[in-house]
């Protein structure tokens, strides 16, 4: 087993692997920017390293600096968590070459599934289905856009190759809206990733957007732990998850499973992923994506079947084999994001400090956070500060314990959605189970 993990990560997802590692027995070693010296992480590990300024780019995305602070402190193995490094190939590759252990998948998983349109032309092969549209595009004329579309036919959706969290997307329901959408996309590409590569695909109008649950082990067996909904979402960023979803069928259920289990098999995954579809209003699925890491949302997936994801990713790691068989779910779990944002004012991120604070408890209700009362959210990184996950016997009475717990959350100081949550929690099509991704707009 590993004697040291180094987090390469912040808030609130290196808290929680911090966690893990302790009751494992294993030290952790945090890295931190100059903006993160007071998060909780950098206070629980073990050991901290700061890695330079407040620039993601200068610190959380510095490989040259995360490779140095695995060395100087003797880690053995790296966990990337969820965004920043965690799904490039070129970083884990670096862990290979200097002997570090990635905790996650190999490099040449990250580039078959990371790149979304490798990843399309790669499940098209495993017989996979996928909706229809068009390659790659790095400095395509507006005239040439403008063709391909018109063979797609609209509505349409431009995404960038790389990345997530939203970024890069825009949706275009006609030709008044492309050319704008497609420059704003690429700007926004550019900006995120680094890289303006593109691509077109059919638009579904108002999808379920559900996700599978997958892990492999490094000797072929895949198994899956059911499904996230998580069509609910602002600017195509997820806002509120659920486990299971309450618009699948067992016999649709299964199906997806057995899909998602399929698509890792066929590229011979290891590690913890996530296979993502769109699902119409027919129940016809088409695969859209696939995380090659640990996502935002796992706490609901660990409520309902009981395993540690980080646990289990750093078992795999270390070789792990399954015996676990695919999961079916008998519990509900929901998780609501807690963001550092105005909702009712376009959700814009209001960075700041958080004068009070307290916290929901009681049996069923769990909060991931790595926030405190003094602490200041700094506005170089993700709003997000705080996920409360709520988990019951029955979807009713899950939603009522997200109410209350939501009621009982306390952040003073700096405005939050958790106003926005509790009008979700109350909204009539949301307890029939009867929403879709563009579910937010809608109730805005």
């Amino acid at each position: 087993m590993f004697k040291k993990i180094l987090i390469a990560n912040r808030g609130e997802i290196a808290l929680r692997i911090i966690r893990t590692a302790k009751e494992m027995g294993i030290k952790t070693v945090a890295v931190y920017s100059t903006a993160d010296k007071h998060s909780l992480h950098v206070y629980f590990a073990d050991e901290a390293v700061c890695i330079g300024p407040p620039s993601p780019y200068k610190s959380y995305l510095n490989i040259p600096n995360l490779i140095s602070a695995a060395e100087i402190t003797n880690a053995d193995a790296i966990h990337p968590g969820y965004g920043f490094l965690s799904e490039n190939a070129y970083f884990s590759s670096m862990c290979q070459k200097h002997g570090i252990k990635f905790i996650g998948p190999l490099p040449n998983h990250i580039i078959q599934m990371g790149n979304k349109i490798a990843a399309k032309k790669n499940m098209k092969k495993a017989g996979i289905l996928c909706l229809p549209g068009y390659d790659c595009f790095f400095d395509a004329s507006y005239k040439e856009i403008e063709k391909i579309v018109e063979k797609i036919g609209y509505p349409i959706i431009i995404k960038s190759i790389s990345g997530g969290g939203g970024k890069g997307i825009r949706s275009v329901l006609d030709k008044k809206k492309l050319q704008s959408s497609w420059v704003e996309a690429k700007k926004e590409a550019l900006s995120c990733f680094g890289k303006t590569n593109m691509y077109i695909e059919k638009l579904i109008i108002n999808p379920r957007h559900i996700e599978i649950q997958i892990i492999s082990d490094q000797y072929g067996k895949t198994c899956h732990l059911s499904e996230r909904d998580c069509s609910i979402q602002r600017r195509n960023q997820k806002l509120v998850e659920e486990a299971p979803s309450p618009f699948l069928t067992t016999y649709l259920r299964k199906k997806i499973g057995n899909n998602a289990i399929k698509a890792a098999e066929f590229i011979h995954y290891e590690g913890v992923g996530t296979i993502e579809f769109l699902v119409d209003k027919n129940h016809n699925f088409y695969f859209m994506e696939m995380n090659t890491r640990i996502q935002v949302e796992h706490p609901i997936t660990e409520e309902i079947t009981g395993l540690d994801l980080i646990q289990e990713q750093i078992f795999i790691a270390n070789g792990k084999k399954l015996s676990n068989k695919n999961f079916y779910p008998k519990m509900y779990s929901i998780e609501c994001r807690i963001n550092a944002e105005e909702p009712f004012k376009n959700f814009r991120p209001v960075p700041g400090k958080i004068t009070q604070m307290h916290l929901p408890g009681g049996k069923g209700v769990r909060v991931d956070t790595h926030v405190y009362a003094g602490y200041i959210v700094p506005h170089y990184y993700d709003s997000m500060i705080a996920k409360i996950i709520t988990t019951a016997k029955s979807r009713k009475e899950t939603i009522e314990k997200m109410l209350r717990s939501l009621e009982e959350f306390i952040i003073e100081g700096i405005p939050t959605t958790i106003p926005f949550h509790r009008k979700i929690m109350k909204n009539n099509d949301f307890l029939k189970g009867n929403y879709h991704t563009n579910f937010i707009d809608t109730l805005l």
